[in-house]
């Protein structure tokens, strides 16, 4: 078998042949800026351009023309932003490779892989590069790549592809081509980032069908009535148009995209990489989390801390049998502690290695043939129940008590058998993992967010239980033949021992049937079923490719830190959602019923298509502002109610209408104005309302209770400054005096105000739970 290269060789060849990668493909910048203007809320646009064309109105199919091209651009910086967010994303998850190199295995990213490299890989991994099998044999899925279904077997002497999925075996090779170079000539997507529809996204548009039915029934209402009044159609359509365009969330597709990609940027800073942007939004409402042991509640930092010698085996001759069935390049933590413990105490080896089989989470044990005095000697090494099974030996009877008592501390017991025929068992090796200082600070920190945390690992109950208690998980074992079975409804337990990575999935598809929102955290490719399941899964630091894959959030660090940001972060995105929705529905409310019971209620527009089109402007700087709004986040699971929001936002619109409402009235019959200057006044009224309602909407207490966001507050100023312009000169609509725009801006504020002290009951329906709170957390 070839020994590799050296780092300087690997060097050398890497300058002279380039990254083991391929050049992305980019759409040209022109084909990408012209997919903005083309869609339902572009061509509804469009459609008003040409109508307002048709009418002679060149002024207001101008204005419609700014407003394609500003939503396009705005689209196209923010996607922009977003996709640069997810480049990073896509390069911290970039898939890595074991090489050996100077002699030594150690990990690599497989960009730098070169041809002549000498590669490991094992069950779970994506092949990095096309390989010539050396040594070992695998079983490999290449429909990535080929369609076929089939798994293929590989043994030395064969090759395997870059992107096969290796889903049985260990095999070790040499690096024949890399990047395009490749038999297929490219590379499967290791990383996926395709963006499903989440709950959120759906919501949001249901809520926007409901507005355009709404909208619909209007728009007959004011046909009929135009038809009866003898309308010009020249008014009458462009006004129902615009009426329609005013619905709909033109800024949507970019604000959504933006919150959760700086969202997923900045989980990826605290060293939480996101692969499916979807996955944030779920972590805001989980309330249930399958947590791993090893890694995560504990250091994975393991050491052989006790051993037991059964059958009068010496203590030595158990660490021999244990490290001949342990690998290097399995990169194992448990087979490297092992075998550091074996050099440390320069244990001989029992015999020539012929053949090794790895650990297997289907069969909890690793096994090697060794060559001994002329005959072969088996030794097996895994769980105790498992090795206990295959042994003959009086000490296989009497392992339990053993186990127990090895296992009370914590430590994690592995069971050795060895034999020429029949097994005997060797002894027990007790391995320690620290739980991690953080951990019961941690669980209990996941608690106050309202997150039960169920411990799920391989390992023994008594170990598992005595690592639960440590952190304050509690000690309520499950039954794993309810589980199996697929019986039972509620969680009612607090640890999950001896699992398999079957388990996994019964006991997501458990947590769902009870109603909860289930994170499951794992790392083998057997995994990936519950990982793909779970709204939340999460692919802990250790965790294979396909893992990693199939899960939404990937750890970079050990420890339960990082999903608690995950959850802190999804809940501050939910924020910003429900701020969006919340202010689109009220304005929505607000502008539909005002324009449209406005005309019949007193025959004439009460604002113009061409103020509305303003008015859109004006929106949209401030709603594109809530996707990097500086918001708290709340203390429970937050999770979306379609009823309570649209509830929520009549109960905030309707004052709102009312005050419009009178605007126009005082304006027209009190103050003595004619149209054109009432209409300018109920502009500035709905500008002025529109930014007081994302105030009000984007926290829970009171609108001052926490600083809004930089972009915000200047885009609020800017906001008001502008209209203020353009009304007290005469721009683009009848000009009013100053005092008279003053006079709205400080009866809207006495109106926030007022409706701050009121918003409370409103904004606590929006909760789907009612034991959760309405505070949030800064």
């Amino acid at each position: 078998m070839p020994g590799g290269l050296t780092e300087a060789e690997a060097a050398e060849r890497l300058a002279r042949l380039g990254p083991n990668s391929l050049a992305e493909e980019r759409r040209h910048l022109l084909r990408r800026s012209a997919a903005k203007l083309s869609g339902p809320v572009p061509f509804l646009l469009e459609a008003a351009v040409v109508l307002e064309l048709a009418a002679g109105k060149a002024t207001e199919a101008a204005i419609v023309t700014v407003l394609v091209v500003f939503n396009a651009v705005l689209s196209f910086v923010q996607e922009g932003r977003a996709a640069s967010a997810l480049s990073l994303l896509r390069s911290r998850l970039a898939v890595r490779a074991r090489v050996r190199r100077d002699g030594h295995w150690k990990l690599v990213d497989a960009t730098a892989l070169v041809p002549g490299d000498l590669v490991h890989v094992r069950v779970g991994d994506v092949v990095p590069a096309d390989l010539a099998i050396a040594d070992g044999s695998v079983a490999v899925d290449q429909s990535v790549l080929t369609g076929e279904s089939a798994d293929i077997e590989v043994a030395a002497g064969g090759a395997c592809y870059s992107g096969s999925i290796v889903h049985r075996g260990e095999a070790t090779g040499e690096v024949t081509a890399t990047g395009s170079r490749t038999y297929f000539g490219h590379t499967a997507e290791l990383v996926r980032t395709a963006r499903t529809a989440s709950h959120l996204e759906e919501t949001i548009f249901r809520v926007v069908w409901a507005l355009l039915a709404l909208d619909g029934a209007l728009v007959v209402a004011i046909l009929a009535y135009g038809l009866v009044a003898h309308l010009p159609a020249s008014e009458l359509l462009p006004f129902v148009l615009i009426l329609v365009v005013a619905t709909v969330p033109v800024a949507l597709p970019a604000t959504f995209t933006l919150a959760t990609s700086l969202g997923a940027l900045e989980l990826a800073h605290a060293g939480v990489l996101v692969t499916r942007l979807s996955a944030i939004e779920e972590a805001a409402a989980m309330d249930l989390l399958c947590s791993d042991k090893t890694g995560t509640i504990t250091e994975n930092r393991l050491s052989v801390v006790a051993l037991r010698a059964f059958d009068g085996r010496s203590e030595a001759e158990l660490l021999a049998l244990a490290a001949a069935a342990s690998d290097e390049a399995t990169q194992d933590p448990i087979d490297l502690a092992v075998l550091e413990a074996a050099v440390a105490a320069a244990v001989p080896s029992p015999g020539r290695r012929l053949r090794f089989v790895p650990f297997d989470p289907a069969t909890k044990r690793s096994e090697a043939i060794l060559e001994v005095d002329g005959g072969e000697l088996r030794a097996v090494k895994g769980a105790p129940a498992v090795v206990a099974s295959l042994a003959s030996s009086a000490a296989a009877d009497d392992i339990e008590a053993a186990v127990s008592g090895l296992a009370a501390s914590g430590a994690r017991v592995l069971a050795v058998a060895a034999g020429s025929g029949r097994l005997d068992l060797a002894g027990l090796v007790a391995l320690g993992d620290p739980v991690r200082a953080d951990s019961a600070a941690l669980v209990a920190r996941l608690g106050d967010l309202g997150i039960r945390v169920v411990m799920v690992t391989g390992d023994s109950a008594p170990t598992a239980i005595a690592v639960a208690r440590q952190v304050g998980i509690g000690d309520r074992l499950a039954s794993l033949d309810d589980l199996r079975a697929r019986r039972g409804g509620e969680i009612d337990f607090d640890v999950a021992a001896g699992v398999l990575p079957a388990d996994k999935l019964a006991l997501v598809e458990r947590g769902q049937r009870a109603g909860h929102v289930v994170g499951m955290t794992g790392d083998g490719v057997n995994d990936a079923p519950a990982l793909k399941r779970a709204e939340v899964g999460i692919a802990v630091s250790s965790a294979t490719d396909v893992a990693k894959g199939a899960a939404g959030v990937v750890l970079t660090g050990t420890g339960l830190g990082d999903v608690v940001a995950a959850i802190e972060t999804g809940r501050r995105v939910y924020q910003r959602m429900l701020t969006y929705t919340l202010n689109k529905i009220a304005k929505t409310f607000q502008v539909s019923l005002l324009l449209g019971l406005g005309l019949l209620a007193t025959g004439s527009f009460v604002t113009t298509p061409r103020l509305v089109l303003l008015l859109l402007f004006a929106n949209d700087f401030v709603t594109m502002s809530i996707a990097a709004d500086e918001v708290g986040f709340s203390d429970r699971p937050d999770r979306w109610q379609v009823r309570a929001l649209a509830l929520a936002a009549l109960g905030v619109a309707i004052p709102w209408l009312a005050i419009s409402f009178a605007t126009y009235l005082i304006g027209r019959h009190v103050l003595g104005l004619g149209l054109a200057h009432t209409q300018t006044l109920v502009f500035v009224m709905l500008v002025a309302t529109g930014q007081a309602t994302v105030y009000l909407v984007r926290e829970r207490r009171h609108l001052w209770a926490s600083r809004p966001s930089t972009w915000m507050l200047a885009a609020t100023a800017a906001d008001l400054v502008a209209v203020t312009v353009l009304a007290t000169q005469g721009v683009l609509m009848a000009a009013v005096p100053l005092v008279d725009i003053a006079v709205v801006l400080a009866a809207v504020g006495i109106a926030t105000l007022a409706l701050d002290f009121l918003k409370g009951p409103l904004l606590a329906s929006v909760r789907t739970d009612a034991k959760m709170g309405s505070g949030a957390t800064t």
